[in-house]
């Protein structure tokens, strides 16, 4: 493992992704604005591996990998698809604990845990273990977006609580008040208000002028549950106008099958991709944007000033991705088509009516929350030291 600065400020920040990508991709932007702020990042994660993540600069630990056994996220399952064993488990508990030890960090964030990412709990509750046996105890964190999963199981949000008050430091909530708190999707944060911390949503930094420019922008987040979305937009692309222009962007998470299948059945006029690096500028310069409204995407839109259609992910019971869609359609900011209405029939119409709209006004929300997290971690740290010895000391 790469040498660890001692003479920064020490960031160890788990992630692990199950099946999009959109928890990776928020945690990239916070640690790039880490590092901005002379922070050493280690990431560990244990997700399946996503070219041109985490940034460049941060140091990383690759778990072996677990992904999420179906869309309603009931198990857990190894890069081949294979439920996980205990063996497996215990393996990775111990590189984790590992990778602990080596850093001997000064921040801890864990992505979603405890709200979320329970099925990690075999090497997370020991991690959390650890951390309280260290001799200089780190600040320990979570990160959270904004709205969070409401189909719980009775008893898990006082789980949550007891968790967060025996573990955490700080809850950062990457999100604007103004827009969702976090009362309003887990009941109980109340019992732990002293502890939430607001960073703003964490959206890309404001676009470059796009290299190309299209009417419509498909994209269907990590590609896993997308075949759908872009099977639709490829049959309303035939049955619109020839003239507009198209470009679908599949997920690096498609089977490679299903990318063939849509590849030989795209019309001419319209472009499919695996991924675009320069997805955000895409969005500034096209009339419409087409997708599933996870955090990460919407934050793009919105950035953007895009005109967008949302279709919610609601596999599995999800929740979340509906509550985010329905408030940004009641502020005007986005038209919304249910899942199990996706056809291409229902989705010409849609982009018809929506291309024929001015672009909206976007409301003034803090979009910023990269920096602002890694502004309120300098603050605690700053408050963490006028109350212990330094670090020369």
């Amino acid at each position: 493992m790469e040498k660890i600065s001692l003479s920064k400020r020490r960031v160890f920040f788990y992630v692990q992704h199950l099946l999009g990508i959109g928890h990776l991709a928020r945690a990239s932007r916070i640690a790039k604005a880490l590092l901005a702020r002379g922070f050493d990042v280690t990431m560990v994660t244990g997700g399946l591996p996503v070219p041109g993540f985490p940034q460049e600069g941060v140091r990383t630990v690759v778990l072996p990998p677990v992904t999420a056994g179906d869309k309603g996220f009931s198990g857990l399952a190894d890069a081949e698809g294979n439920p996980v064993t205990a063996a497996f488990q215990e393996h990775r508990k111990g590189r984790l604990l590992e990778a602990l030890r080596v850093s001997e960090p000064e921040v801890v964030i864990i992505e979603a845990f405890p709200f979320g990412r329970r099925q990690m709990r075999f090497e997370l509750l020991p991690l959390l273990d650890a951390i309280e046996s260290m001799e200089r105890r780190p600040l320990v964190a979570t990160s959270l977006r904004d709205i969070l999963q409401e189909r719980v199981k009775p008893g898990r949000a006082e789980e949550t609580v007891a968790l967060v008050k025996k573990h955490f430091d700080l809850v950062l909530v990457h999100g604007d008040p103004a827009f969702a708190r976090l009362e309003e999707t887990f009941p109980l944060a109340g019992e732990i208000a002293d502890r939430v911390a607001y960073t703003g949503l964490v959206a890309p930094p404001p676009p470059d002028d796009p290299a190309e420019r299209f009417d419509v922008l498909v994209s269907a987040g990590g590609g896993a549950v997308g075949k759908e979305l872009i099977g639709a937009a490829l049959g309303a692309a035939r049955t619109l106008p020839q003239d507009l222009r198209w470009c679908l962007v599949t997920g690096p998470n498609l089977p490679q099958a299903d990318f063939d299948e849509l590849a030989a059945a795209a019309p001419d006029g319209v472009g499919l991709f695996r991924f675009r690096r320069d997805f955000a500028s895409l969005l500034a310069g096209a009339r419409l944007s087409v997708s599933q409204a996870g955090y990460n995407t919407v934050c793009d839109i919105l950035r953007a000033g895009c005109s967008s259609l949302l279709i919610p992910f609601t596999a599995g019971g999800e929740t979340e991705q509906s509550t985010r869609a329905m408030r940004l359609e009641r502020l005007g900011l986005a038209a919304v088509l249910p899942e199990e209405g996706i056809t291409p029939e229902a989705l010409a119409r849609q982009v018809e009516t929506l291309l024929a709209r001015s672009k909206p006004d976007i409301p003034p929300l803090d979009l910023d929350g990269a920096d602002g997290t890694a502004v309120i971690l300098e603050e605690h740290l700053k408050r963490m030291d006028g109350v212990r010895p330094s670090r020369s000391a």
